[in-house]
């Protein structure tokens, strides 16, 4: 069967039933939205103080990782515009058992990370409010994103919208502020290029702390690929999608880059941690009153809005994954307002399981939710790389439309992003990220034998039942 039929397929088969009310610029911003949160802010001092000023380049291999991908997905999307996205692509093009990994493993990777960044809420909240209990945060602005995600998909699209706004301004405030300090300020002598080379020169811990680094990048940008999750919204994908992706990826890129560069030569990289947001530094340098509470706030939007999406994403993965038949039925409902509700109660589990780890690991939970976080997002880039290469052979074996948007290289890049991104997941095995294949190695044997039981109770139930895969051939 031609691809013009798969495509149709996926749309009224396990996709059916939502709503195709996204716009270009709020994929932009729902992916940006997802990527800009503690990542940036709080996350980048760990980068900084793994590789010193190096981290420029780590920031930039990591951005050139994240192009690479988006060019594959980009193509992989307009010809398969799902929510379903990259774990119906794998299901379709790779093996029924690939999707059910990618799509699982995604939607873990989002409910964790959206407890992080609720957790994270609590400590920002504590700031003006000392004496209010952190969980009277964690559920009441909990309560408030499962509302907006709730109510519909417009709605929730229009939050993140203004959420990101908010950040990527305190971006483009930061920059000129930088700027400022650095070319139209006489009065400070100790900033500037040099900050580059002191303290133990650009490479401070060689090679390895910078490449280490990138891992820790990678984690600034998760959630690009959130456009292609929102795809089977979007009013006009194929020309919606890869606009948003381009955007979104040279947005990323260069504010990544100019924000640390601004950053490393007016603070001192042995002055940045995770205890203090680097952001928080600078302006304290500019002696601005209030500037702490300033970024206090764009940190806790930057949270707010990560959450946001992150639990958009989680929700519509669970929804994918019930509409195969891979997850409860009752999960692939949706609500009159075409929203899959029940989806979304069950991915607001991260809120409660991260709350508990942040309770019992207080000093340390930062680290070790981020890598646990790790291993569901970087196993789906990496499949995401290997699904584009039966994509694009078998779509020109059957003769499908011709593709407005093709990854250049192909299959050279494509193979080229696997690579870095594999010897990124081993390289955690020796960093203090260990934490990641630890639990993600496990995690997949669980899955694996979890879709042999759920494949034989299918089978029991349906037994004439054709798969997704079986239908398009």
């Amino acid at each position: 069967m031609e691809n013009k039929n798969t495509q149709l397929n996926l749309k009224n088969g396990p996709e059916k039933g939502l709503k195709r009310d996204l716009e270009t610029n709020q994929l932009s911003m729902i992916a940006m939205g997802c990527a800009i949160g503690t990542g940036l802010f709080l996350g980048s001092g760990l980068a900084i103080q793994a590789a010193g000023p190096s981290v420029l380049l780590s920031y930039a291999i990591g951005a050139f990782i994240v192009l690479l991908l988006m060019g594959c997905l980009a193509e992989m999307t307009v010809a398969h515009p799902t929510s379903g996205s990259f774990g119906a692509i794998a299901e379709m093009y790779m093996a029924p058992m690939a999707g059910y990994l990618v799509r699982y493993s995604y939607w873990i990777g989002n409910v964790l990370a959206v407890g992080v960044e609720v957790s994270a809420v609590s400590v920002y909240m504590n700031y003006w409010f000392p004496t209010v209990p952190g969980i009277v945060w964690i559920l009441l602005f909990a309560g408030i994103l499962i509302y907006v995600n709730v109510t519909s998909v417009n709605t929730f699209a229009t939050f993140e919208y203004w959420f990101s706004s908010i950040k990527i301004s305190a971006i483009i405030g930061f920059i000129l502020l930088g700027s400022y300090i650095l070319f139209g300020s006489s009065e400070q002598s100790n900033i500037g290029p040099e900050n580059f080379v002191n303290e133990g020169g650009f490479f401070p811990f060689g090679l390895k702390g910078m490449w280490i680094a990138v891992f820790i990048s990678l984690f600034s940008f998760l959630g690009t690929e959130m456009i292609a999750v929102t795809s089977g919204e979007a009013k006009d994908p194929d020309r919606a999608v890869p606009r948003a992706l381009k955007a979104t990826v040279f947005r990323l890129s260069t504010f990544y880059v100019l924000t640390m560069g601004i950053m490393l030569m007016i603070v001192p990289w042995k002055s940045a941690g995770i205890e203090e947001s680097p952001f928080v530094k600078v302006m304290d340098i500019l002696n601005i009153p209030g500037a702490s509470g300033i970024m206090n706030f764009i940190i806790l939007t930057a949270a707010l809005s990560a959450m946001n999406a992150q639990l958009y994403a989680s929700t519509r993965m669970m929804y994918s994954l019930a509409r195969g038949k891979n997850a409860p039925g009752f999960l692939g409902k949706i609500n009159k307002r075409g929203v899959p509700a029940k989806a979304l109660a069950v991915s607001t589990t991260g809120i409660f399981l991260a709350a508990a780890v942040h309770s019992l690991l207080p000093g340390s939970s930062y680290a070790f939710m981020m890598g646990i976080c790790m291993f569901g997002a970087m196993f789906t880039w990496l499949m995401i790389f290997i699904s584009h290469l039966f994509f694009r052979v078998k779509w020109e074996k059957t003769g499908g439309r011709k593709l407005p948007v093709r990854m250049m290289g192909f299959p050279y890049l494509t193979i080229l992003g696997a690579v870095l991104l594999f010897s990124l997941m081993i390289t955690s095995w020796f960093t203090d990220f260990k934490i990641m294949l630890q639990f993600g190695i496990p995690w997949l044997l669980f899955l694996t034998i979890a879709y042999f039981f759920s494949k034989r109770r299918n089978m029991n139930q349906n037994p004439e039942e054709e798969s997704l895969e079986e239908k398009i051939e």
